[in-house]
């Protein structure tokens, strides 16, 4: 029937949200990235069915946990926000006794699966976070619960990275943590001077680490360190030359034959350049700048600052994370570790974006919800 409800419904007209446009590109970044990790790992052993099947398990357990949080109520969760990041301190603590990979302690395994725990780390910085930040809102000016506290939990965070070491993903902990307080509202008279010692004591560490000081060596002039610390990017460079505007085919490339090490993990983006061309990898950084772009307009709509903090960290940790591989897989920034989210291979990271963008579908999901009307009663009712 034309009046009834179900014909209302289907009149409705489609209503196009910013966090509806986040989980379109994500869906299309990680289709993106299925393709091209077929591709990219058919070389390796075990073959390229082998790393997608992986890809598809973690990818469902990913959506698994985004639907979780997704239909959680997040102002009830608020009261777990120290539990939370207990429990992913115990576990940067606990991979530091673990046997080394590569040099470096960042995997801790759980029921069978090798995960990054500094992955985890940073949902749970920023959960925590926003809530210290929104239950000390009216404080904020004040030095020690507005400045120091708060540096001082980012600090544990990112020097626990830095001892495995990691020093990336403690400069990208750094980084939110130190945006979220000053969108807060702390000082930047307290903030700025401490960004210039973060930074000093930054160089001071990467000066003092042999491997790390001849990345950024090696990041100056790749040409001259081609064949040693500068190997990586050099060849990444050469796979985007190679691929040119159209690309020379998905399975055509020859990077990933020996040539381009971590080609499917940290450097896949220069896998895509290489066999889709200028084209695709422009899309892809054009998707990245959507979802910044459509999450600045979404939190504005945040009805609290807990709500509107912890959203913009999951847009800014997407968004900052994809600008540090991209950077460094083009040779515009120095060398460090970082997957691609939603595109490379690997667990850890995917289950870590399925987390960030459950909470983005959460928000959508209750900012829109109408409240409830409630019904004045009369002064005869509230007598009686």
């Amino acid at each position: 029937m034309v009046g009834s409800p179900s014909a209302a419904v289907l009149r409705r007209p489609l209503t196009i949200t910013p966090a509806s446009v986040i989980v379109v590109c994500v869906a299309a970044l990680v289709s993106l990235g299925l393709v091209v990790l077929f591709s990219a790992s058919s070389p390796i052993k075990g073959g390229p069915y082998a790393y997608l099947y992986k890809q598809f398990i973690f990818l469902a357990l990913a959506i698994g946990a985004g639907w979780l949080v997704a239909i959680a109520d997040l102002e009830h969760l608020r009261r777990f926000a120290w539990v939370v990041a207990a429990v992913s301190l115990v576990s940067l603590v606990l991979v530091l006794f673990t046997h080394p990979v590569n040099g470096s302690h960042r995997w801790l395994g759980i029921g069978g699966l090798g995960l990054q725990m500094t992955e985890f780390a940073k949902f749970a910085l920023i959960f925590s976070l926003a809530h210290y930040l929104a239950v000390n809102q009216s404080r904020l000016h004040d030095f020690w619960r507005g400045f120091v506290l708060p540096l001082a939990w980012i600090g544990v965070f990112a020097l626990l990275a830095i001892v495995e070491p990691d020093f990336g993903a403690a400069m990208l902990l750094g980084a939110i943590g130190v945006i979220l307080l000053y969108l807060a509202g702390a000082r930047l008279k307290f903030l700025l001077p401490c960004i210039g010692t973060a930074l000093l004591g930054f160089i001071v560490l990467v000066a003092n680490n042999p491997v790390r000081l001849q990345r950024v060596l090696s990041f100056l002039d790749p040409e001259a360190n081609r064949q040693g610390t500068g190997y990586q990017p050099w060849q990444a460079l050469l796979a985007f030359a190679a691929g040119g505007v159209d690309g020379v085919g998905l399975g055509n490339g020859r990077q990933q034959n020996a040539f381009l090490p971590e080609a499917h993990t940290d450097y896949i983006f220069a896998i895509m350049g290489e066999e889709m061309g200028l084209i695709f990898t422009l899309l892809t950084v054009a998707l990245f700048v959507t979802i910044f772009v459509a999450g600045l307009m979404h939190v504005r709509r945040a009805p609290n600052l807990f709500q509107f903090l912890l959203v913009t960290g999951c847009v800014l940790l997407i968004t900052l994370q994809a600008i540090i591989n991209l950077g460094v897989v083009t040779s515009l920034l120095p060398s460090k570790g970082m997957s691609l989210p939603f595109i490379s291979a690997g667990g850890s990271n995917l289950l870590l974006m399925g987390l960030l963008v459950g909470v983005i579908i959460n928000s959508q999901r209750t900012w829109e919800r109408p409240k409830p009307l409630v019904r004045k009663r009369s002064l005869t009712e509230v007598i009686a």
